[in-house]
């Protein structure tokens, strides 16, 4: 990255900087399970108190029904573009714990990377964002636009109360387009535009053949066992080179055009590394597409997990009387998450082996699929920053996750995403072992003060824009 004036700044407080974020990587902060939802509070105390002494002037935490919002404003000039920055302080349950090399909430840095949950996804993002607002108030006094701060603590589980929130409070929320901290570069070496996200859908099955489980021997090959019924539906959902077979999945998907294939490919990728990171080769999945194509730009179904019967050390000869199987979708345009799960539910009752009671529960948080303008003003003012400080062509990529509050956004405020993050897709978010490099932190800074200043020279209007 090419040097600015930001670089000494923050090069000079590096430290203290990552002493905070592992203060903050040390709260426990997993939105999904309720023994955590005091945790939740700290870090949202954490966020605000830290916003606080960063200079925003105006900091709240807000009651959304659910975990708290922290909310933040920064008002510079009405002629000024207003930009909401978005980040998330909830984090992923780490299990399992047993594949962690250190504590997961314990964070340490090895080789350049600092280790720990939430690292990469999404607190050093949210902490970065508010070094910037203090490196602008330590030397300019205040930001370049106006800036509202939007620090949810609900991601990780679909954003349930917030949606709701964001359309109680059109009027507070009110802003041009959001920036997102959620999300990441390409890679260490190739800046990159994220310009579309998958949307999700999903559910859980329960499949129960007896009202207990029992002996092996005395029941075994005359019963049902729910196990082996629940493998024979998993495997329905697939054929076997890896198409999805429920019936309906397709018939929303926009094929890929010629320009849209010729983007992916023009990516830098190396198939073997990206998949190596994790220990496996691109050698399954739906036919007639690249690695790319699919994980980015076509519908897919996962098990996310499938149990049921005797799960410890040692052997425990019984038949199981109840399965359990979670599913998600990742959704591409034009899918709709309801009718998706309603096609998963017809699947499920059609290839729900004899004497099995069925039991489907669609999944909380669904989301629609998201892609911002192409010619949006804050999306080619990014494009601009990263080109000049990386003297290249950004890449511009897709990602096969998603946010679900991007849409709501979109509908509510009326706000386009720009996604303008520095995680790395290997940086095993949501798993064991979780990282965010240390340069990234520092560099993701100063990118993001170069950027804002970019944007102070846009005058920004919801019909038109004036540079």
């Amino acid at each position: 990255m090419n040097d600015t004036k930001w670089t000494q700044y923050f090069q000079d407080r590096q430290a203290e900087h990552l002493e905070e974020l592992f203060a903050f990587l040390r709260i426990p902060s997993v939105s999904a399970l309720p023994a955590h939802e005091r945790d939740m509070s700290r870090a949202a105390e954490w966020a605000a108190a830290r916003l606080r002494k960063a200079g925003v002037p105006e900091v709240e935490i807000l009651d959304t029904g659910g975990h708290p919002l922290v909310y933040g404003r920064w008002q510079v000039d009405a002629d000024l573009p207003t930009a909401m920055i978005y980040a998330h302080y909830d984090v992923q349950p780490p299990d399992p714990l047993d594949l962690w090399t250190t504590p997961p909430f314990e964070p340490e840095i090895r080789d350049g990377r600092i280790f720990g949950r939430g690292a990469g996804d999404d607190k050093g993002g949210l902490l970065t964002t508010i070094l910037v607002a203090e490196a602008f108030a330590t030397l300019s006094g205040g930001p370049p636009i106006n800036l509202v701060f939007f620090f949810e603590g609900e991601e990780e589980i679909g954003s349930p109360s917030v949606t709701p929130f964001v359309r109680r409070e059109r009027d507070r929320l009110a802003c041009d387009f959001v920036i997102s901290a959620d999300g990441m570069m390409w890679n260490e070496s190739t800046p990159s535009l994220m310009v579309s996200m998958k949307g999700i859908a999903g559910c859980e099955i329960e499949l129960t053949t007896a009202s207990t489980d029992v002996h092996s021997g005395l029941f075994g090959g005359s019963v049902r066992n729910a196990a082996q019924a629940m493998a024979e539906l998993a495997a329905s959902f697939h054929d076997r080179t890896g198409r999805v077979s429920v019936e309906g999945f397709y018939d929303r998907v926009v094929d890929l055009s010629p320009a849209d294939r010729q983007e992916i490919a023009d990516v830098p990728f190396d198939s073997d590394a990206y998949f190596g990171a994790v220990g496996t080769k691109p050698e399954w999945g739906e036919p007639g597409y690249s690695p790319l194509e699919r994980l980015w730009v076509r519908p897919t179904l996962d098990i996310n997990g499938m149990w049921g019967g005797f799960q410890g050390d040692g052997s425990k000869t019984v038949t199981p009387a109840k399965s359990h199987l979670k599913v998600t979708c990742r959704l591409v345009p034009d899918q709709e998450p309801d009718e998706i799960v309603e096609l998963l539910r017809a699947h499920a009752e059609r290839f729900t082996p004899a004497g099995c009671e069925m039991m489907f529960r669609p999944m909380a948080g669904s989301a629609l699929p998201y892609a911002v303008p192409r010619d949006h003003p804050a999306l080619l003012a990014a494009g601009q920053t990263l080109r000049e400080l990386f003297e290249q062509e950004p890449a511009v990529v897709r990602i096969g996750g998603s946010i679900p509050i991007a849409e709501v956004f979109k509908r509510e405020l009326g706000a386009e995403m720009i996604l303008y993050a520095w995680s790395l897709p290997a940086c095993n978010a949501h798993a064991p072992d979780e990282w965010y490099r240390v340069d990234d932190f520092r560099d993701g800074a100063i990118a993001t003060c170069a950027y804002l200043e970019k944007l102070a020279g846009i005058r920004f209007h919801k019909t038109s824009v004036q540079g």
